[in-house]
């Protein structure tokens, strides 16, 4: 339990990076990308269930890029406020999140 709630709020912590890097990006503070969070992890889940593995950031191939990007623009439309992102911002979002991804072991996300 403890495991997941470090691993929201470092996902968190990443949106918000991402919302100051990436133009095309804005989120609406902590709590706003908390939420966000919550609602690309359960999207992702969605899509890999969906797609399979090969669709997954963690698969860190073009399908796995664009799914991810994709999750990042549909997540704004279900938590309204909390997230706004365009299509380029989606994509650019997506490489950025794939980069901190590599740095950031998967063990403490």
């Amino acid at each position: 339990m403890l495991r997941t709630v470090i691993r929201f709020l470092v996902s968190a912590i990443v949106l918000l990076v991402v919302g100051w890097l990436v133009p095309g990006v804005s989120v609406s503070g902590f709590g706003g990308a908390l939420v966000a969070a919550i609602i690309i992890a359960i999207l992702g889940y969605v899509a890999q269930a969906l797609l399979g593995k090969k669709a997954t950031p963690q698969a860190r191939g073009l399908a796995g890029f664009l799914a991810a990007a994709v999750v990042i623009y549909l997540a704004q439309f279900i938590v309204p406020g909390s997230i706004k992102v365009s299509v380029i911002g989606a994509l650019l979002a997506s490489l950025v999140i794939g980069v901190i991804d590599a740095v950031v072991p998967t063990e403490i996300r």
